[in-house]
């Protein structure tokens, strides 16, 4: 039995739409997860500032209070 070329290329057509439609679904969950991630490494860098933040006013103040000391030792 053969089959008419126009059956054959409603088929093909189905096939590559089917085919596109799983590739826009890939795209947005792909485009989707990129974002996130982007979000989540925004908020980790903003997290390390504050860490940072900490140690650095943590590392002054230590220093301070060296300094503090050994002036009032050398009084």
């Amino acid at each position: 039995m053969k089959h008419s070329p126009s059956l054959a290329t409603a088929a093909l057509t189905l096939l590559v739409a089917m085919l596109a439609g799983c590739g826009a679904e890939v795209a947005g969950t792909a485009a989707s997860v990129a974002t996130l991630q982007a979000v989540q490494a925004s908020q980790a860098r903003a997290q390390q500032a504050k860490i940072v933040d900490g140690f650095q006013q943590a590392q002054d103040a230590a220093a301070a209070r060296a300094a503090s000391a050994a002036d009032e030792a050398g009084r």
